[in-house]
């Protein structure tokens, strides 16, 4: 079951077009990333899909449903732009936040201070925010937004301004958020957080989507038939005319097989000629490059395709 589907959703800011006619299904209980560079229209999306602002046209579903006013809480986001009022008391400020998603005075209660004494931050409850570090403010921030145990959250950029410890602070309650079947949508730029924690992706450029799937999906349709094997001996050199060397060192070489080989085949000859193998690795692009790939090809498209 999928707890977010969108079918041709299309936003514009007078003549500008944001969102241009977008598709994707969210699985429910995964990380989903959602890419895309500056300005590609992924802050439009999250506006819709947390109903601050509404799409002139296509269709949201939540769980199924039409997307309504009953379920912004069950959402939480935290943008990357965080909106802590500097002046008020951290444990009032969160209270309050909590009580605009439903909690009740007690229940809030509970909740905050469950996670102060999970993050060890008992005494910040009566410091001002502008009080505290950058760093400091995003826990808080954190916090504020998975208080009411939404059942969909929305990070953006969710480390920027982080230390290395923190960040895993933090990057460990996602995990267990997720363990715990919260379905995450979580949107940055650095393509190596998203290969660690994200499932699922849909790439926004432009406004449109261009490229959506499991990340393991993505990664296989955009292989460029590469191999790295470490071994003993010599590399046959009839093999030589049926691959591309892409590197080479001593006992290491990296190939590109031709196409209609493959990688069994490869394996047979090298066995036939007494070649000792010590790992042989297929090796796949990073989302980076297909990121920088698929966005090139899409501005590409659009500079040639006429309006």
């Amino acid at each position: 079951m999928n707890i977010l589907t969108l079918e041709n959703v299309r936003k514009t800011y007078d003549k500008h077009v944001a969102v241009d006619n977008v598709s994707f299904n969210m699985p429910k209980g995964c990380v989903f990333g959602m890419l895309g560079p500056n300005g590609a229209g992924k802050t439009s999306l999250i506006r819709i899909i947390t109903t601050i602002t509404r799409a002139d046209s296509g269709v949201v579903l939540f769980n199924g449903e039409p997307l309504n006013s009953n379920h912004p809480s069950k959402i939480g986001y935290m943008p990357e732009e965080r909106g802590l009022y500097k002046k008020m008391k951290v444990g009032d400020h969160l209270l309050y936040l909590a009580r605009l998603k439903g909690l009740s005075k007690s229940e809030a209660n509970f909740e905050i201070k469950s996670w102060f004494e999970k993050f060890g931050i008992e005494d910040w409850w009566d410091k001002k925010v502008e009080e505290l570090s950058k760093g400091m403010q995003q826990k808080i921030q954190f916090i504020s937004t998975i208080v009411h145990k939404p059942g969909l959250l929305i990070l953006d950029e969710p480390f920027s301004g982080l230390d290395p410890i923190n960040t895993n602070l933090i990057k460990d309650e996602i995990d267990e958020l997720h363990n715990n079947g919260t379905s995450i949508i979580f949107s940055t730029h650095r393509m190596e957080q998203v290969e660690e924690v994200c499932e699922f992706i849909v790439l926004i450029n432009q406004g449109k989507n261009v490229l959506e799937g499991s990340v393991k999906d993505v990664k296989n349709q955009y292989k460029d038939n590469l191999f790295k094997l470490d071994f003993d001996g010599s590399f046959p050199e009839e093999l030589l005319a049926r691959t591309n060397i892409i590197s080479q060192k001593e006992n290491s070489i990296t190939v590109q097989l031709q196409e209609g080989e493959d990688s069994n085949t490869l394996l047979r000859h090298l066995i036939q000629h007494d070649v000792h193998i010590h790992s042989f690795n297929e090796i796949l692009p990073t989302l980076n490059e297909i990121f920088i790939k698929k966005v090139e090809s899409s501005n590409q498209q659009n500079i040639t395709t006429p309006a």
